[in-house]
């Protein structure tokens, strides 16, 4: 899918939520993504701060908040706290924008495998975004006339 050009607003900046500072990466993909760059994402705990940077001040419409582990450059793992639902399995535009922030901190080249809990998405960055990755089907339903709620 090409996902265009990320908006970079910020880059390394400085944010404080909970009595934590946090140095973060401002993108938008078409929604906005706070990206923040450390490690052991796998047993962080990231609902306490995910939470509390959503709705910070610096974010007046909220944000995503992708917390990232650099695995070396070409490889990140990513873990996604959604604006409105908690943390998902995945979300493409979240992994955009982390490889946006990954390449824009000089931490990656522009082709990057990021590693979601949901499986892996595999971003090129040059300017513009190219997200590869697969696709499922999940679900199937059907909806009545006695199913109507309204």
């Amino acid at each position: 899918v090409d996902m265009g050009a990320p908006l970079v607003k910020a880059v390394g900046a400085r944010l404080t939520a909970g009595g934590e500072t946090y140095r973060y990466t401002d993108v938008s993909v078409g929604n906005p993504h706070c990206v923040i760059f450390c490690r052991g994402i796998d047993d962080m705990d990231i609902e306490t701060p995910g939470r509390k940077i959503e709705v910070h001040e610096n974010f007046p419409d909220r944000t995503n908040v992708e917390f990232v582990e650099i695995i070396d450059r070409n490889h990140i793992k990513m873990r996604v706290w959604e604006r409105g639902s908690g943390e998902t399995l995945a979300c493409g535009t979240g992994a955009c924008a982390s490889v946006t922030a990954a390449v824009e901190n000089g931490f990656c080249d522009g082709d990057v495998t990021v590693q979601l809990r949901g499986g892996p998405l595999q971003i090129r960055y040059d300017g513009n975004l190219l997200m590869t990755g697969p696709a499922a089907f999940v679900f199937d339903g059907e909806i009545t006339e006695e199913d109507e709620i309204c």
